[in-house]
Order: C-alpha cells, then sequence, then structure tokens
C-alpha cells in the first residue's frame, strides 16, 4: 500500500493507495491524519500499519488526487544518512577529496558511516524546490532509498534526495555537516509504502533524470543490489546507543552519481524514481 498525505480545505488527510484506487482514510477516522499517526496506531495495537489501513478500506471513501496536490508524506523528526554503502558513492568521495583513504576505510569497515541530515524545516516533499548553496560551485542530488522509522522499526520505505556540497565535504571531511545541512537539503517523497508492501528493499530499480531549460542532462539507473549494507544493518547502528525520535527517516545511501563535471543549476529539475515507490520530482533553487 502506498500513502499519500494531502490538505482538503485546510485540513490534512492521509490517503491510501490500494486495489488500483486511492481512499481517504482520514474520512474514516479522522485522527489519521498522517502517517505517523498510522504509525503510531498500529503500533499501539500490535499490527503492520498495512494490516491496519486494510481493515478500515471496506469504509474508506474513493477520492481523486492529483500529484501536484500531494504534501510532503512524512514529517520525520530527524532525518539521517548512511554514507559510502555503494561502491559508486566510494569511489566519487575518494575523487573530491585530498583524503581518500577516510572513504575507503568506511567502505571495507564494519562500522557504517551514519550522519545526520536534516529537520523538518529543512526538508521538502514532492514538487517543492530543493536548495544548492550559495557558496558551494558544485553541488549534487543523490538518490536514496528512505527507510521509515517508528520508534526505530522500520515500517515503510520512501524515496530521498541527499542534496549535497561535493565542493565543502571535498574541501575537509570535517565540513560534512556544512556540505550536507543547510536549507531545503533534503527532499522526501512521493508516499510511504508500507514495509510489508516491499518484498525484498535490497532488489529494487532506481533511476535519476535531471533536466535543464527542457533537456535531459543525465540520466542513469541503478539497483538497490549494490548497496553493501542491509536496511536492518544500518538501521541497528542508527539505534545504536541513540535517542532516536519517535518518528524517522533513515537515508541508505547514494547508489548515482553525476561524474566530476557535473553540478546542479538553479532551475534545473530532479526526477527520482524507485520501483515500487514512486518518482520524486523538486525543482532546484539556490539558497
Amino acid at each position: 500500500m502506498r500513502y499519500y498525505r494531502t490538505e482538503h480545505n485546510g485540513d490534512a488527510h492521509l490517503l491510501v493507495v490500494a486495489r488500483d484506487r486511492a481512499q481517504d482514510l482520514t474520512a474514516v477516522k479522522p485522527r489519521l491524519r498522517s502517517f505517523r499517526d498510522l504509525a503510531a496506531a498500529a503500533d499501539v495495537a500490535g499490527a503492520r500499519v498495512d494490516s491496519l489501513a486494510a481493515d478500515l478500506l471496506d469504509d474508506a471513501p474513493v477520492v481523486e488526487f492529483s500529484i501536484v496536490d500531494l504534501e510532503r508524506p512524512v514529517r520525520a523528526e530527524e532525518v539521517w544518512a548512511a554514507g559510502v554503502t555503494y561502491e559508486i558513492s566510494e569511489q566519487a568521495r575518494e575523487a573530491e577529496s585530498g583524503m581518500a583513504d577516510v572513504y575507503l576505510d568506511v567502505y571495507d569497515a564494519e562500522r557504517p558511516e551514519i550522519f545526520f541530515k536534516a529537520t523538518p524545516s529543512r526538508t521538502v516533499g514532492p514538487r517543492e524546490a530543493v536548495g544548492v548553496r550559495g557558496d558551494s560551485d558544485w553541488n549534487v542530488p543523490e538518490p536514496e532509498l528512505g527507510l521509515v522509522l517508528y520508534d526505530g522499526e522500520i515500517v515503510g520505505y520512501t524515496v530521498g534526495n541527499d542534496v549535497s556540497s561535493r565542493a565543502i565535504e571535498g574541501e575537509n571531511p570535517l565540513y560534512l555537516p556544512q556540505a550536507k545541512v543547510y536549507d531545503r537539503c533534503c527532499a522526501l517523497g512521493p508516499c510511504v509504502v508500507g514495509a510489508g508492501g516491499v518484498d525484498d528493499p535490497h532488489d529494487l530499480g532506481m533511476s535519476m533524470r535531471i533536466e535543464r531549460d527542457g533537456e535531459t542532462v543525465f540520466d542513469d539507473a541503478t539497483s538497490t543490489a549494490e548497496m553493501a549494507r542491509t536496511c536492518e544493518e544500518l538501521a541497528e547502528y542508527w539505534r545504536a546507543h541513540n535517542a532516536v525520535p519517535e518518528m524517522g527517516v533513515l537515508l541508505t545511501g547514494t547508489s548515482l552519481v553525476p561524474d566530476e563535471a557535473f553540478t546542479l543549476q538553479p532551475g534545473d529539475t530532479v526526477r527520482i524514481d524507485i520501483e515500487g515507490i514512486g518518482e520524486l520530482v523538486n525543482p532546484v533553487v539556490e539558497v
């Protein structure tokens, strides 16, 4: 099942797409206005989010909605990210840095790189603009599978864009927070797929296309099968010795990297598609 968030007459509504149609769960249970509300109710009931939603479908009205009406599907208190989980990411970060061994050591190490990425105020949803830093001349989108976690447990998946300044991080790895955390640095959407709706998160096709002035300037595809670590492993390290938020998102690493000559520009449009989840579309602005 796919869960979307929209607004109707100023009120938030949680929609579920199942049986090839969209239905309004909020119309049945007014307190279910977000995926977080559904995850919390499922946690109390000791059920999966998809099972709880399925129990409401018979009474939920069928609705129509447009992709342009969608809001951010999950408002995570914190967004974190994992780095160097794909070989191409390790190679790219070696290339941008004068301290290449730092990244090679992480790729081969038992402990993954887990870092803080964004707060709700720094995160945008579908069709909202992501930002590139005005003090950086090398900025890239990073398409990633996002784990949606409630009390530390994986309850769903979404699409993420970990927009980053490769120039700032490449200057010195200690500048990572400035390269990663800033206004509009992260996008999530267009929906959340319940954990039971993804047969194998480690075998999903993923693609990214970047458009500029009506032309495609980047277009490539890969698979989460190329990820060197498992989703559960990353979630376990994120939880370990950490006061995790009630609702969080953990991005699982960069799978597609434009070549070194490429940088995002204001006015570009980034399209990231993950099999079985959907396409996240965001324009680009300078911040």
